[in-house]
């Protein structure tokens, strides 16, 4: 018996799941390019065994363990190191139990459909994951994990990725990429430039990350010039060193700014003291989106916009735990008005690609489909975090198609830092578009043939261009 339904997310009306299927079997066994994801570089450069089946599928992944934590389980029990770098539940098995518990929470969310594929296609598994099948489970992975046929390499290639791009911040010495480059391994894994701590003012130690920013690049960090210049000799750090295509910038909203070098100064020496309040910090965060695009015309980085998240909304998790651990929640944003100034500056640049990431849904068709269907330099991402999803995605293609059409798109990110979610979640996305692929077709809105077509770009083709992969 099967975890999975072999027609799942394909629509119910016979003639379009046939049209769906036919499509869908096209693109299937395409390669995974992954552009942007937070996996751990030194998995790949390490090529250690994991160690437990918790700390594969519980631990890394906040999806998973936020939606306990709603439901009042104390990330304490599932193991979840602490700011302070103490740990909670040390036993892999207490922690996995605990988790097939609560297994059930995750019903009718994208990570069952995850979880479930995993489970089945990577470990084999069909019989239904719960309490009573938790120890068998554990049991079973836990033997296939001290297998080398289950290391991350062999993994990686297993998958079919062709290229993977990890997350790193600005100060990040990229030594695993190193290690990797350095290997005779053949698997392509990258790193991302991520400077959000030492562009966002909010971040935790910024002023000590400047100093640091300084001594790294033999920049003097302590005026706007200079510390213009230790970004480019970061960013050509990152690209040596790291093979970056790409940088990316998680920001509260999608303001930019376009000052004049004289203002831009004076503000930077504001932020620099410690004395900016709220309204120029965030003025500060919008022209340095402004400069990092103008910066990607200088060395072809490909830039990327996450914005509209409130980032660790729980002040006492913050506090607990440390970033990242679920609490990041969605705003409303304002693109129309919060991006002029940058595409002002750059928007009609036919050599810059800046790809925008939304959380809002419902500036999808108001604004981000009028914006990208006409600017050059921009693009749209897919749906991300809480909308990474198949009514997620399907929403995203009936609200932006008609009006940006599928080239003003990137194709699909995993935006994982569970590395076994990567196919299934490649997955999910090549089955939503075969199914709005066939929709189109079934509606006379586009013939098979071309249906197929646009099928290897949005899975293969787009993603590649977009990324200079």
């Amino acid at each position: 018996m099967a975890l999975l339904d072999d027609n799942r997310l394909f629509p119910t009306d016979s003639r379009v799941r046939g049209l769906a299927q036919e499509i869908y079997s096209g693109i299937k066994g395409l390669p995974i390019i992954s552009p942007h994801g937070h996996t751990d570089p030194r998995w790949f450069a390490l090529d250690e065994k994991f160690p437990n089946p918790a700390r594969l599928f519980v631990q890394p992944d906040h999806y998973v363990f936020r939606m306990l934590c709603s439901q009042g389980v104390d990330l304490d029990t599932l193991g979840i190191p602490r700011a302070d770098g103490s740990e909670g539940e040390k036993d892999p098995r207490k922690i996995w139990q605990v988790f097939a518990e609560h297994f059930y929470l995750l019903r009718g969310t994208p990570s069952w459909i995850w979880l479930n594929h995993a489970f089945q296609e990577v470990f084999g598994l069909t019989e239904t994951f719960g309490p009573d099948t938790a120890a068998d489970y554990y049991d079973h992975i836990d033997v296939c994990l001290k297998s080398d046929d289950f290391r991350p390499r062999a993994l990686f290639e297993r998958f079919n990725i062709e290229a993977l791009s990890t997350t790193e911040m600005a100060l990040d010495d990229l030594k695993y990429h190193k290690m990797i480059a350095e290997s005779d391994w053949q698997g392509r894994v990258i790193s991302a430039y991520r400077p959000d701590n030492v562009i966002d003012p909010d971040f935790d130690g910024f002023a000590e990350n400047l100093d640091t920013f300084g001594d790294l690049t033999g920049e003097d960090t302590g005026r706007w010039q200079g510390y213009l210049n230790a970004h480019r000799v970061r960013r050509a750090y990152f690209k040596e060193v790291g093979g970056v295509t790409s940088s990316d910038h998680g920001h509260p909203t999608a303001r930019t700014e376009n000052l004049d070098a004289g203002a831009a100064a004076a503000l930077f020496d504001r932020v620099r003291s410690g004395k900016a309040d709220a309204e120029e910090r965030d003025a500060f965060r919008g022209q340095m989106l402004t400069e990092m695009a103008k910066m990607s015309l200088e060395d072809g980085l490909t830039m990327q916009i996450h914005a509209g998240s409130h980032r660790n909304h729980s002040q006492p998790m913050l506090e607990l735990f440390g970033r990242d651990k679920g609490f990041d929640i969605p705003t409303r944003t304002d693109f129309v008005n919060n991006l002029k100034p940058l595409l002002n500056a750059v928007g009609m640049e036919r050599d810059l690609t800046v790809i925008v990431f939304m959380l809002d849904e419902t500036t999808q068709s108001r604004e981000l489909a009028p914006l990208a269907g006409v600017y050059p330099a921009l693009r749209l991402g897919p749906p991300w975090w809480f909308h990474d999803s198949y009514e997620g995605m399907k929403r995203f293609r009936e609200n932006v198609t008609e009006t940006a059409g599928f080239y003003n798109t990137v194709g699909f990110n995993d935006d994982t830092r569970a590395f076994c979610s990567i196919p299934a979640r490649h997955d999910v996305a090549r089955r939503v578009d075969a199914g709005y692929l066939a929709e189109l077709v079934a509606t006379g809105r586009l013939n098979e043939s071309e249906a197929h077509e646009v099928a290897r770009d949005l899975t293969y083709n787009l993603v590649k261009a977009a990324y200079n992969l």
